[in-house]
């Protein structure tokens, strides 16, 4: 099965974190309520997310105060994240967002269809990640395997792991080209534009490892593409 998404909503209002869950629950993906900074923090230590929802006007540790330190872990430096705020002080405010690491900013009310479309194509993108990594894993077995050499039953079996790694593979590489083009018809944010390319070129990376596993491209090992 496919394991869901998650998805960070922060606000400290509860209100607001039940209109969001509301929202976005057609996506069918596990929404993580938290209320404050500090409490959005502490979830990123343990969790995994797809994209943060996060609030400007908090009490404490504020929206931006949040991002910055969200954008200098290691760990969590590369979560989009979607300001959302009820006030707008012009082009200055909207900047400092931008400049916190926010890979968009939509000022309330907003529309719950523009909103649940901008994180639908961020989850699409944590999702291929995800069956990229995957694939790397698996790839990483299949290279260990041949270098323990265990005859012809190992060869059988390298055979039939690298077809099902390149079905696999090509299903991934078909859902993100699909995707690419989505994002040029809408005009997508420039965010997740590069986004998705970076995630192509780490799919073909990954598509010439395992095409210089097939027999009859030599026995030297092909670097596996980096995960980052």
């Amino acid at each position: 099965m496919v394991q869901k998404a998650k998805i960070l909503l922060v606000d400290d209002r509860p209100e607001n974190l039940l209109a969001l869950e509301a929202i976005l629950s057609a996506l069918d993906q596990t929404l993580v309520r938290a209320s404050s900074g500090e409490e959005a923090l502490k979830a990123l230590l343990t969790d995994d997310f797809a994209v943060i929802l996060l609030d400007v006007q908090m009490p404490g540790m504020d929206g931006f105060e949040t991002a910055a330190h969200i954008k200098r872990r290691e760990r969590t430096r590369d979560i989009p994240i979607i300001f959302l705020t009820a006030i707008n002080h012009g082009p200055h405010h909207t900047f400092r967002g931008y400049a916190a690491g926010a890979v968009d900013y939509i000022s309330k009310p907003f529309d719950p269809w523009v909103l649940r479309a901008k994180v639908s194509v961020f989850v699409e993108l944590y999702m291929k990640n995800c069956q990229l990594r995957e694939q790397a894993a698996l790839l990483r077995l299949q290279l260990e395997g041949n270098g323990n050499g265990k005859g012809a039953v190992a060869g059988k079996e390298s055979a039939g792991l690298l077809a099902e790694l390149s079905a696999r593979l090509a299903a991934v590489e078909e859902q993100a080209e699909a995707l690419s083009k989505q994002l040029d018809d809408e005009s997508a944010d420039a965010a997740a534009v590069a986004t998705a390319a970076h995630l192509e070129r780490k799919l073909t990376g990954l598509r010439r490892a395992l095409d210089a596993l097939e027999p009859g491209t030599g026995s030297g090992g092909p670097a596996l593409p980096t995960q980052n």
